[in-house]
């Protein structure tokens, strides 16, 4: 006579438990990348496919280097009266005034009287340290802000959270590579955006836990205002 299986068995009551983790795991693992997609998305709606020209001028202009043609634009606003002086945020420390001179031979009164260098910033959360001590000391209320199309967002994040008295206006450079083909065609393009993606989102939870009140990574520190007069920014001529 047959005996019904045993309900007490061990290997009966495995399979349901191991199915549902599967299932849960299916299930966050589709959720988080329908999430990634979806901020992907809304980080290339915010990249601007064509350059403007800001709607107003400013008391300054800060570029912030590290894509081409960024210094030579932001050199056009200066010296189409957008901003009464500009920084170049980022330039390597073995770079002088000279080498910057002799690739814009077009602007070299401005360069002498109106561009100051910032050698300090290694990165976007520096070059946003260094620029604000650049505009406290000058007073600014307003600042245009020239870097690459697939790099302003982050760079707003880091500017605006560095800098929340201080009004931005962005002038984001297209590259000929953006205006020639598609982004999605390039695998090049494609790997740059993503990564610039995960570094914005990065920026972006950073500070909003900073401004919580959980700062997570402690900010370059500023010195003391009376420290400041030493430590100006090397500038293309003296002041």
């Amino acid at each position: 006579m047959n005996r019904p299986p045993d309900d007490k068995s061990p290997a009966a009551p495995i399979t349901a438990p191991r199915s549902g983790l599967r299932a849960t795991i299916v299930a966050v693992l589709a959720t988080a990348f329908v999430a990634a997609a979806t901020g992907f998305v809304g980080f290339l709606s915010q990249l601007r496919g064509a350059e403007t020209r800001p709607s107003r001028t400013a008391d300054g202009i800060v570029v912030l280097t590290g894509g081409s043609s960024r210094v030579s634009d932001a050199m056009e606003l200066l010296a189409d009266g957008y901003g009464k002086r500009l920084l170049i945020s980022g330039v390597h420390p073995t770079n002088a005034a000279s080498d910057i001179s002799r690739s814009l031979t077009d602007n070299q009164s401005l360069l002498s009287c109106c561009v100051d260098l910032d050698r300090s910033a290694v990165n976007t959360r520096s070059n946003a340290a260094e620029t604000r001590r650049w505009a406290h000391e000058r007073r600014f209320k307003s600042l245009i802000v020239v870097t690459s199309n697939y790099h302003m967002p982050r760079a707003i994040v880091e500017l605006s959270h560095a800098m929340p008295d201080i009004t931005l206006i962005s002038f984001a450079v297209v590259g000929d590579k953006w205006r020639d083909e598609p982004w999605w065609t390039n695998g090049a393009t494609v790997r740059l955006l993503l990564s610039e993606y995960v570094k914005y989102v990065a920026a972006e939870v950073r500070v909003r836990l900073a401004d919580a009140g959980l700062e997570m990574m402690r900010e370059v520190a500023e010195p003391p205002t009376d420290s400041l007069a030493p430590r100006k920014p090397a500038t293309a001529q003296a002041n």
